[in-house]
């Protein structure tokens, strides 16, 4: 069964330049290489919640474990934390829809 990563953050003040950069040039092409694939990325403009919500999907609960126990998504997800902050992520079934 399709399994999704769901990620949260805020984006440091101090750092959306250099965030931006990596989060298009490294983060999404890394995490397409363990086996996430159709990543995206939402922007809240409006309520009390983190500021960014991501997605990628997994052809499996398997396939998503062993991704998220690599030494790279341990790599990437450190990267991503020198520019963000309040860093949250969940793994559930994969319905298709927009998932929270």
């Amino acid at each position: 069964m399709p399994t999704k990563l769901l990620m949260r953050w805020d984006i440091r003040p101090d750092s959306e330049a250099e965030y931006f950069e990596f989060l298009v040039h490294e983060f999404i092409p890394g995490l397409n290489k363990l086996g996430i694939m159709d990543i995206q990325v939402w922007y809240t403009q409006y309520g009390d919640c983190e500021q960014k919500l991501a997605s990628g999907i997994a052809p499996s609960v398997e396939k998503m474990r062993a991704a998220l126990n690599s030494p790279e998504w341990e790599s990437l997800s450190g990267q991503l934390q020198q520019y963000v902050d309040n860093f949250h992520k969940k793994v559930v079934a994969a319905t298709g829809g927009f998932q929270l």
